[in-house]
């Protein structure tokens, strides 16, 4: 099989996902989606960082941890415990965060 021919009957991105990642509940979906998830955290970071016109050094000081954590986090390279994301945003940035659970 080519890899066109594996591609034909892809129709959605979810199928596409499914066939690249496995399905849901499945131990490499679960390590994809945690990692698009860091991805976009990672991503929500830097642009709030940015937008607040501060350096990672000023963020970490603000939020009361370092540079160098900062910095892994906005290069997804980093474990990120809920309590410090939302220190990092709201007293380094001075936003609120807001949760889904699906």
């Amino acid at each position: 099989m080519t890899v066109m021919e594996k591609y034909n009957n892809i129709k959605t991105f979810d199928e596409l996902i499914e066939l690249e990642h496995g399905k849901i509940g499945t131990e490499s979906r679960n390590k994809y989606e945690e990692g698009a998830q860091m991805f976009i955290v990672s991503e929500m970071l830097k642009a709030a960082r940015k937008e607040a016109k501060l350096t990672q050094e000023q963020l970490a000081e603000r939020a009361g941890t370092k540079k160098s954590y900062i910095s892994k986090l906005e290069n997804g390279k980093g474990n990120i415990q809920l309590s410090t994301l939302i220190r990092i945003f709201e007293q380094g940035l001075n936003r609120r965060i807001g949760l889904t659970f699906l």
